[in-house]
């Protein structure tokens, strides 16, 4: 712990570079915690969850405050103010403050690769000299997406070192909060585990369930929009659809990525198909991971269905695994060992794959200090697309 003097040094907060989908940016604030804007419901959400439901959300971590810097260039960052920091980690000093600077300014402008390249390469040298053995910056990870890197020609650009859906969000969000409020204005953020930070190289898929998306308190306008866009995808007629997704290929070295539009044009076919492609690394289907992810879809089935009350309007689950592959022993076993190896063999799987419900800002229950309705029994439209995930992921891993 640190001195009052130390821990009040303001963090810079960088774009989550695992954002695969949402509307709203998600920042990292520390290798294991990230960060979101604060939203009442949700925040009432996280101080109430039910004990059955902690294995299945990210762990809340409090509270921080954040304020919006510009610098004498227009160039925009955040930064958070919280009360205690471990000392020599989570702070820039002027130099690296200054490549953040240049990197944002390239980030928003089309003609600046390059530069985003030498400044990314420049911050990740500066976080390793400020935070020995705590490396935050990931360089060697690369993404492609069909929608967000193609020109206007529809060619796909060069691959990014950052999912480009993350950094879409974080400009967005910098340009909304510099229009409407001043820089001295403190908004809170709430602060989250970072539920991929233990993997290598984490595939991680985004699914919006359930068959209404629009919370209790949207206008005609929006739940009209809403009802929309669930009769147009598979929504209406799964329960779930593909709201973004990175998956590694083995075999090329990147990141296939997809966004939320690409989620919404899906048939249910083309759902399934796409579900295969998020469980194939480019050289195989990945079947030590399937029936894992099966196993923990289930046990969430069975919670959400004994939680009365609860609508998880517009939320997401995602689903993750790792695309680093660990290979399994092939050595022969004896007879006797065979049903321990195989007791050791379904735990480790099950450590490689994980299942988090997030962004709950539209979630309502009983007692819910925002609470609009109060509604009897379980979220039978979110059951309802759980049951069909499970059922096509049970018949992949049947090959049907």
């Amino acid at each position: 712990m640190v001195g009052q003097s130390e821990g009040r040094r303001a963090v810079l907060l960088e774009p989550f570079v695992h954002q695969v989908g949402g509307h709203m940016s998600m920042m990292k604030y520390d290798e294991h915690t990230v960060c979101k804007p604060l939203v009442s419901q949700e925040l009432s959400f996280y101080e109430s969850l039910p004990l059955a439901m902690r294995q299945f959300t990210p762990q809340y971590k409090g509270v921080v405050s954040v304020h919006l810097k510009k610098d004498s260039f227009g160039n925009l960052t955040l930064l958070a103010s919280p009360n205690l920091q471990p000392e020599g980690c989570g702070r820039l000093d002027n130099t690296s403050t200054d490549i953040w600077h240049k990197y944002k300014r390239a980030a928003s402008t089309s003609s600046g690769t390059e530069l985003v390249k030498r400044c990314h390469t420049q911050l990740t040298k500066t976080f390793k000299d400020s935070c020995p053995g705590r490396m935050r910056l990931r360089t060697d990870l690369q993404y492609c997406t069909d929608s967000l890197l193609e020109d206007a020609n529809r060619n796909q650009t060069e691959k990014n070192s950052s999912n480009p859906w993350g950094l879409h969000c974080h400009r967005q969000h910098l340009n909304r909060m510099s229009s409407k409020y001043n820089e001295n204005k403190l908004h809170q953020f709430l602060l989250l585990e970072n539920v991929v930070s233990k993997y290598s190289y984490p595939c991680i898929l985004d699914l919006k369930m359930g068959t209404r998306q629009h919370g209790d308190d949207a206008s005609e306008e929006k739940k009209a929009r809403h009802i929309k866009k669930c009769e147009q995808s598979t929504s209406a007629s799964l329960g779930v659809r593909i709201c973004g997704m990175q998956v590694y290929q083995a075999d090329a070295g990147h990141f296939l990525c997809k966004d939320k539009y690409y989620g919404r044009k899906l048939s249910p076919e083309g759902f399934r198909q796409t579900l295969q492609q998020f469980l194939c690394n480019g050289n195989h289907l990945r079947t030590d991971v399937l029936e894992p992810i099966i196993q923990k879809l289930k046990a969430l089935l069975s919670v959400i269905k004994k939680q009365s009350s609860y609508r998880f309007y517009s939320s997401s689950l995602l689903i993750i695994y790792d695309g680093l592959e660990h290979k399994e022993s092939t050595v022969p076993l004896d007879n006797h060992l065979q049903g321990h190896f195989q007791k050791t063999n379904c735990t480790t799987s099950h450590s490689r794959v994980d299942v988090r419900m997030i962004d709950f800002a539209h979630t309502t229950f009983k007692g819910s200090k925002c609470n609009h309705t109060t509604y009897d029994g379980p979220d039978h439209g979110y059951i309802f697309g759980l049951e069909n995930l499970i059922k096509i992921l049970q018949n992949i891993s049947e090959g049907k």
